[in-house]
């Protein structure tokens, strides 16, 4: 990925859950991951986003504290699981655009 060379504004972490099938049982693999705000971009493990293609961010929350972190851009919508409330990373977007 190519990220920006400004600093990180803000970061939030989240959950990557993999699903592996086997011959008899199936795995699941979870690793964490980041997600950073520059001044101009938003980056993740995958994708890079300027900030002009972000139209909105969003949060639902869980019962148990987690919740699924919506990123919505031109290229569609991303959900990511995160553990906490991404609330301030949301309101640092939303002061820079």
């Amino acid at each position: 990925m190519i990220e920006s060379n400004s600093q990180i504004v803000s970061t939030i972490s989240y959950n990557r859950v993999e699903r592996i099938m086997g011959w008899y049982d199936q795995k699941t693999k979870r690793t964490v991951h980041s997600i950073h705000l520059y001044a101009d971009t938003i980056s993740t493990a995958n994708n890079t986003f300027k900030l002009e293609h972000v139209h909105d961010m969003s949060y639902k929350p869980f019962s148990s504290g987690a919740g699924f972190f919506y990123l919505h851009t031109t290229q569609g919508v991303f959900t990511y699981e995160v553990e906490t409330d991404p609330t301030n990373f949301i309101r640092t977007y939303k002061n820079l655009r």
